[in-house]
């Protein structure tokens, strides 16, 4: 090939760790900020007159409405406790769902130490390269040992990277609720720090550590760069195994509350969302950051290793990996590292450049995040792909190299990262309030739920529509140029934005706990409405996040496909052939087997739930009239219990299904059942998310009453309101368990069956060998 990269490897093995480092320092910064909102009472500013001196963002205002009379240090303490209590129930639920996946993750360590260096039966001395048998490489047993490794890594990092989110999310709620009181900019600007903390540390935790281990692998591969890349596969599987049980665990345990408090609180006692009369009222604040920032972050963490493993995997046997070019063979790291800069640049649009004022610039604020990350990345990718990559070079395609042009790949990962925007677009487009289709769904509120759920269940599957398409194309394209690797990158360029991503999708959930938070301090009604405002827009994030989480498995998951057909060895997958096709049908089916044990499961746990809080209302006395206290402990105990144990079954489908059909089928069939899974996966995927994310805007629209069309079918507690509810209340499963926790299914049975490849292509498909 001749020509090298225009930048050196020196060059790069600065860049991305000092990429990294930056991000983390930016998230600490930030963190700063938030914390310098002060949680206890008392006037933490000196002499009246320096509000001006602590400039726009005015640590030094007092928090002083006096007309309100709000500035009484018993709403600050009440903040302070309600937040506590938060923080202390996610963490100890937390602790126990992380003793037992921390189990199971020992236990499949093991299982893959055993199977990967069972393909050469234990020898200790080299083999002869898979790709090319002229070359020794390092025996199975040491990748086998590495592979290991880099799952307990990736499944570390998964689990600090979610617990730190929810750490940061229970730190910066009340801060939040405290924020509202000085005016809707302030607390947006609170929240939205805090998402940022949580997105930075993420994206650079994850770009650093899988950095680090590639280095320390390489002290013992040396020049074995396809051995190196294989064993780091395991990283991705670490990550998104962890996110599989946080995300179903977590669905499960939000949605149980949430569905109880709501059954009971608003349809039965005619009570408002988060009353503090209401038991289940803490439980279902716990759940927000236990499902939605610790699930969220896993699972964004987790697409994130996986894409950058599949890359890599392809690029150590193309020219890249063959010639031991170290810059080009990290272009995928080059790309997350200059990401994690844009981002940053992207952030300071937010928080510092310009100041929201008013409720209706919040959603536009959100929005232009995704628009200025999405442009400055795509410059950031032309520059990367112009110095990272030699002007021309061959990429593996089924047994071939393919010669490809540096433009070509940029071309691919910029098609993934505007295939992104889109996705995130049409998902608002269709579940924010601002727009007809959810209005329509709320209109069908006034003949009842019936109307409501059949309106809203058309809404999600017309909602696949364009996404199905962007992916497709963005597929076409990038494969057309760069084979399977041109899909990896794409992917990665979709996940490039990943700080801003996550960052907009931690403000959701931050602002609905604020917005509890406030109702249970008992504040007024303008800061509940400020809060509302935050929440409203926050719920169209989470589903703009939902919807990249979704488009990124699926890229994500074919890239792996190919990377694993590589691996074992198969020549073309050919649907005509019984063997792959009753695979295709079985992996179709699969999602819908994985959704009803999901979704049975919130089903039982928010019954147990709301006999409880039932039991609660009609036991003790004086709870209605608002002269004694509820017990929130039970009701969160109830969460917990029923989480704990549903999130086993769903886990052990998804983590079994390859390993089954591997050893007793074969590489053939278990190659159909990623395809099928990955294409159903996708559509139930999306349409379930974006009909929960239709349904609760559309409550919200009718409580809101915004509009004259709003104003005809509320009051809270009118007919229509009361159909929204349920509708609301079906879709909580919908969006919040089934839908996020399916785009982990396809990554997940692509990544582990490219990480058993070898020992499937070896000793699989025992029943026809039988026969």
């Amino acid at each position: 090939m001749g020509a090298s990269s225009i930048l050196p490897d020196l060059g790069t093995e600065i860049l991305i760790p000092v990429c990294a480092v930056i991000g983390i320092a930016f998230s600490l910064v930030q963190w700063i900020l938030v914390s310098r909102v002060k949680l206890s009472p008392g006037r933490d500013s000196g002499a009246p007159g320096n509000n001006g001196a602590a400039g726009k963002n005015g640590y030094a205002d007092y928090l002083i409405e006096e007309e309100e009379g709000l500035n009484d240090h018993n709403v600050v303490v009440k903040c302070a406790e309600i937040q506590n209590a938060i923080s202390e129930g996610a963490t100890s639920f937390l602790f126990t769902e992380y003793q037992y996946v921390g189990n199971f993750m020992v236990a499949f360590a093991i299982l893959i130490f055993l199977f990967l260096g069972s393909v050469e039966g234990f020898r200790m001395k080299s083999q002869p390269c898979t790709y090319d048998l002229s070359r020794m490489c390092k025996p199975a047993l040491a990748t086998a040992a590495f592979s290991t490794l880099s799952f307990l890594l990736g499944a570390v990092t998964s689990v600090v990277s979610g617990f730190l989110g929810m750490k940061i999310a229970t730190y910066a709620n009340a801060r939040t609720t405290l924020e509202a009181r000085k005016g809707v900019g302030k607390a947006f600007i609170t929240a939205f720090r805090s998402g940022a903390v949580m997105g930075f540390l993420l994206a650079a935790n994850g770009l650093l550590v899988l950095y680090i281990a590639i280095n320390v692998f390489k002290l013992y591969y040396g020049d074995d760069w396809g051995g190196l890349f294989e064993a780091i596969t395991g990283y991705g599987l670490g990550g998104s195994s962890m996110a599989l049980f946080g995300r179903v665990g977590g669905g499960i345990y939000t949605k149980a509350a949430d569905v109880g408090a709501d059954l009971v609180g608003k349809v039965e006692r005619n009570i408002p969302e988060d009353d503090p009369r209401n038991p289940a009222v803490i439980a279902d604040n716990v759940g927000d950051n236990v499902g939605d920032i610790a699930g969220m972050g896993s699972d964004l963490f987790g697409s994130y290793a996986e894409s950058s493993c599949a890359a890599l995997v392809v690029a150590s046997i193309s020219s890249f990996g063959m010639n031991h070019e170290l810059t080009p063979m990290l272009y995928p790291l080059i790309i997350s590292s200059v990401g994690i800069i844009v981002c940053l640049i992207t952030t300071l649009f937010a928080t510092d450049f310009f100041e929201i004022k008013a409720v209706d610039e919040i959603e536009p604020s959100l929005k232009r995040q995704l628009i200025i990350s999405t442009v400055l990345m795509t410059i950031g990718i032309g520059v990367v792909s112009w110095i990272a990559l030699p002007p021309s070079f061959t990429i593996f395609n089924f047994g071939d190299q393919k010669l490809v042009k540096n433009w070509q790949l940029f071309l691919c990962v910029a098609v993934g990262l505007w295939a992104g925007l889109i996705i995130g677009f049409v998902t608002e487009y269709y579940t924010s309030n601002a727009y007809s289709p959810v209005q329509d769904v709320a209109d069908s509120c006034r003949t009842g739920a019936a109307t409501n759920v059949i309106f809203g269940l058309a809404l999600g599957y017309k909602s696949c529509i364009i996404p199905i398409f962007a992916i497709a194309i963005s597929i076409f394209v990038s494969f057309s140029f760069a084979a399977m690797y041109g899909i990896a990158v794409a992917a990665l360029g979709m996940l490039s934005t990943i700080a801003t991503g996550l960052a907009i999708d931690a403000y959701g959930p931050i602002s609905d706990n604020a917005g509890g938070i406030a109702e249970m301090a008992g504040m007024s009604h303008r800061i509940r409405e400020r809060t509302d405002a935050l929440d409203a827009a926050g719920n169209t994030t989470a589903a703009i996040g939902k919807g990249f989480a979704i488009g990124s498995a699926a890229l994500v998951s074919l890239a792996l496909f190919g990377a694993f057909v590589s691996r074992a060895a198969i020549s073309t997958v050919d649907v005509l052939t019984p063997k792959v096709f009753i695979g295709l049908l079985v992996g179709a089916m699969l999602p819908y087997w994985f959704s009803a044990m999901t979704m049975k499961s919130v089903g039982s746990a928010a019954l147990k739930m709301v006999e409880e809080v039932r039991r609660q209302f009609n036991t003790i006395p004086g709870l209605m009239e608002g002269t004694s206290k509820p017990d929130y402990a039970t009701c969160v105990k109830i969460s917990t219990d029923a989480s704990i144990k549903e999130m086993i079954p769903p886990g052990a489908l998804v983590m079994l299904t390859p390993l089954i059909v591997g050893i007793f089928f074969g590489v053939e069939t278990l190659s159909g059942v990623l395809a099928g899974s990955l294409v159903s996966g996708v559509q139930i995927a999306i349409s379930a998310s974006n009909t929960g994310g239709a349904w609760d805007n559309a409550k919200k629209y009718i409580e809101a009453g915004g509009s004259d069309h709003a104003r005809a079918l509320g009051p809270k507690g009118s007919d229509p309101h009361k159909a929204a509810v349920i509708g609301d209340t079906i879709g909580d499963p919908l969006k919040d368990t089934s839908g996020p926790s399916l785009n982990i299914l396809i990554k997940l049975m692509a990544v582990e069956s490219l990480v058993f490849a070898p020992f499937f292509a070896t000793h699989g498909g025992l029943l026809f060998k039988i026969f």
